[in-house]
């Protein structure tokens, strides 16, 4: 099926998944400290909410996740302010123009920074959403264990910079923007979000804004610009799960 934005065709029976699934097992990956998904039947008595046991018609799981910690998951500004703010109430469209650009972080002492120089380097015209890949880009991405590793991360004038060229949706394969211990100053999260005081927000703050982490852009997808289906789970809450799927223009 052909569908027409703009000027611009996109074939939508060509997605282009870049979410990593969520799974109980030991290769979903994992970030902050916490152990891996649970997903089990419910049990009530001797009854078993799964066909395969012979008790139930149904399959009947609980599920216990983190969306921060356990795989792609998009968030709002809410997931750092002391008032709530909901990621289903700030995401309210869908498709976007996209820009997918590669980049390998810089060594800065002990770390692995994204910077400003690398993303204006890149970033050349105007466009709604930024995905960012990095390198090296491992398959092992869609099962690493991030804790206490240390990740890339996004400088905080590099985040300005995103947020000043008015991207309004910042995807990225890394667990955080910031870095992993940061002693909780979030420079990145507040720089794209104009963030000023977490408790008391100020009238510029982004509340349209998100940021996707946690993604995957296999090798053979190419740099360009790409229409964007940005899905979220209806959930009232900073975060929710999330599956990106990029269409070829």
């Amino acid at each position: 099926m052909i569908a027409k934005i703009n000027k611009y065709q996109i074939d939508l029976s060509k997605p282009i998944d870049i979410s990593i699934p969520l799974t109980n097992t030991d290769e979903n990956p994992i970030a902050w400290y916490i152990e891996k998904p649970i997903i089990e039947p419910v049990v009530f008595g001797d009854w078993i909410g799964k066909v395969s046991e012979g008790k139930s018609s149904t399959n009947f799981n609980n599920i216990f996740f983190n969306p921060h910690g356990h795989g792609t998951h998009t968030e709002c500004l809410g997931h750092i302010t002391n008032d709530f703010y909901s990621i289903n109430q700030s995401l309210k469209e869908f498709f976007f123009f996209a820009k997918l650009i590669t980049v390998e972080p810089e060594k800065i002492g002990e770390d692995f920074v994204i910077t400003k120089n690398q993303i204006s380097a890149l970033l050349n015209e105007k466009t709604e959403a930024l995905i960012i890949r990095t390198l090296p880009n491992q398959k092992d991405k869609k099962s690493r264990k991030y804790s206490n590793t240390n990740p890339p991360y996004l400088a905080e004038d590099a985040a300005i910079f995103i947020r000043e060229s008015e991207i309004q949706h910042l995807l990225i394969d890394l667990p955080s923007v910031d870095r992993e211990h940061d002693e909780g100053k979030l420079l990145a999260h507040k720089a794209f979000w104009n963030v000023k005081d977490t408790l008391h927000l100020n009238p510029d703050a982004r509340l349209s804004a998100t940021i996707t982490e946690m993604i995957y852009v296999p090798e053979e997808i190419e740099d360009a610009d790409y229409i964007l289906n940005l899905q979220i789970a209806s959930f009232e809450n900073d975060a929710s799960p999330s599956k990106p799927i990029l269409y070829k223009i």
